[in-house]
């Protein structure tokens, strides 16, 4: 079969390389699974970079989450385990942690209702507790962390502001369901979202960015207001000033998502049960930007490095090499 290895570490177009290899083996608990697509996330490039919490032994393929086929024919989703990642022909997953995909979705969509939704799901309803009405602001809310938050804040009844950065941005931004659309290169962040709020700040602010953003973030907090981590892409981890949360009395939440894979696999099972349901009446469907061909997945995972992506990008190995959708 063919897949993608890295062996040595750097960035994803130089250290990525498509190879023929022999079919993964499933150790005890595991099962072979036919990759239908396979979603890109920016954890693949921290992957590539040696930068990520996960360090795979090298050669690994990357590829965190996937739509694949059984040897019996049912369609699932999966994280497969590493070093037999999803840019392959086939990849290996833990039994215990299938997912059946959606009816509703397409295989490109139901590869990335996965890791990004459930993320989404879990820090704004497990962590920050988003009640109708309320006000979240998004940070990246264009990308494919953001599009998904965006979209079950507006499922759950919140006034959504998504904060992006650019005009082709900001467009998709509107498009996915945005109330406010904030472009941070051409606005003042702090004072837009101050305005949009009459001076009250959101309730809810969802940052995988860190950074600068974290720090808009803590300016535009409302009381009680609820700020969820979710990661970094931006590149510097904020240090926060504890003090500034104690004299404004907001919350700083943590999330982890792979946790509740060991510490409690049920809610993960229940998180799905409910993203399934609202991708049956239509409230969540993942924006697919890009459908690339297993010959483009290097190039593809490089643009998601660089920030330079919408929603997400899928590889699909069944697509003829030259082809995109």
């Amino acid at each position: 079969m063919q897949a993608w290895q890295v062996h040595q570490l750097g960035e994803p177009s130089e250290v990525m390389r498509l190879q023929d290899v022999e079919r993964p083996v499933p150790a005890d608990g595991q099962v072979l699974l036919k990759v239908l697509a396979a979603n890109i996330n920016f954890p693949d490039a921290l992957m590539c970079r040696g930068h990520y919490q996960v360090r795979p032994p090298l050669p690994f393929t990357p590829g965190v989450e996937i739509c694949g086929e059984t040897e019996d024919g049912r369609r699932v989703l999966a994280n497969p385990a590493l070093p037999y990642g999803g840019f392959a022909e086939y990849a290996v997953a833990d039994a215990a942690a299938l997912l059946p995909a959606p009816d509703a979705l397409d295989d490109a969509e139901a590869a990335a209702l996965h890791i990004g939704y459930q993320t989404g799901w879990f820090g704004l309803h497990r962590r920050a507790g988003l009640e109708a009405g309320e006000t979240l602001l998004v940070h990246a809310a264009a990308g494919g962390v953001g599009s998904a938050a965006v979209q079950l804040g507006k499922a759950a009844g919140a006034t959504v502001i998504g904060v992006v950065g650019g005009a082709g941005k900001a467009a998709v931004a509107r498009e996915l369901g945005c109330d406010v659309v904030v472009d941070r290169r051409a606005e003042d962040v702090i004072a837009a979202v101050k305005e949009a709020t009459g001076g009250r700040g959101a309730d809810v602010i969802y940052d995988p960015v860190g950074g600068e953003a974290y720090t808009q973030s803590t300016k535009v907090v409302a009381f009680e207001g609820r700020i969820v981590v979710v990661g970094f892409a931006g590149g510097t981890i904020p240090a926060p000033a504890l003090n500034h949360a104690l004299v404004k009395n907001y919350s700083i939440l943590g999330l982890h998502w792979g946790l509740y894979n060991t510490k409690n696999p049920k809610l993960i099972q229940h998180c799905h049960e409910q993203l399934t349901e609202l991708a049956a009446r239509g409230a969540v469907k993942p924006l697919v930007s890009e459908r690339v061909p297993l010959a483009g997945a290097a190039a593809a995972v490089q643009r998601v490095a660089d920030g330079v992506t919408t929603g997400r990008i899928a590889v699909l190995p069944s697509l003829a090499d030259g082809a995109s959708a």
